[in-house]
């Protein structure tokens, strides 16, 4: 089994989605923005507004759900081969899933980069210095921009990490697409790899997809609740 995550299987853990009715993006324009490359290096406005959004994302506090307690159980019941997200919160290593079957394809909240020496490092550490009263952090090196260690729009892919995932979803027989609107490519690509290779495909997702009517089977509801409900009979088969 290969499984892709977006941001709705989070939302149970209280990470809001970002095209949903309640979606990020729905409700605040202004954070479309500061997911975007382009403004975020032109203007300093959104970054310190960037900066303000990182220091109080829930993220921090959130905790794992059923979805993703029920995606380890996968991983322990040795069917899950890889485990592609689209999400930054690393809640999957959290919950117990191996750091090397988890593919980050947009990176991750938890570490910064910086935008002119490519130095990294824990968000922590400039996030303290964001409470102390830096509203736009500099890198220390260098004297770059930072900003968090996740692709943003307009933001190059990392073609390795691309692969890995294509390379993976080529493998499935069973492909589990969760909480993703499937209109973010190339990564959506994954689930027209896996159907090439004849896998079998189920989507779990509270909004429709473009791929709902190739799909075997498409489930609507609570993630937390369809999760361990249809991975259980899998596991056991």
């Amino acid at each position: 089994m290969v499984v892709l995550t977006g941001a709705g299987i989070s939302t149970d853990s209280g990470i809001p989605d970002f095209r949903g009715p309640q979606g990020l993006w729905t409700r605040n324009p202004l954070a479309e923005k500061m997911s975007n490359i382009h403004y975020y290096l032109a203007d300093r406005e959104v970054r310190k507004a960037s900066w303000q959004n990182r220091l109080s994302s829930p993220a921090w506090s959130a905790q794992p759900n059923a979805g993703h307690a029920a995606l380890v159980h996968l991983e322990k019941r040795g069917k899950l081969h890889a485990l592609i997200t689209q999400n930054i919160d690393e809640l999957h290593q959290i919950a117990g899933n191996s750091p090397e079957r988890v593919i980050e394809v947009h990176g991750t909240m938890r570490r910064f980069m910086c935008w002119g020496c490519g130095m990294r490092g824990p968000m922590q550490a400039v996030l303290e210095r964001v409470r102390a009263g830096e509203e736009d952090p500099q890198c220390r090196d260098c004297g770059g921009i930072l900003k968090s260690d996740t692709i943003s729009f307009g933001q190059q892919l990392v073609p390795e990490v691309i692969d890995r995932a294509m390379q993976a979803a080529a493998k499935a027989d069973f492909f589990l697409a969760v909480g993703t609107s499937l209109q973010v490519y190339p990564i959506a690509g994954a689930v027209d790899m896996a159907r090439a290779a004849g896998a079998r495909l189920v989507i779990v997702n509270a909004q429709p997809t473009p791929f709902d009517d190739r799909a075997d089977a498409v489930f609507s509801r609570s993630i937390s609740e369809t999760l361990p409900a249809i991975l259980g009979s899998a596991a056991r088969s």
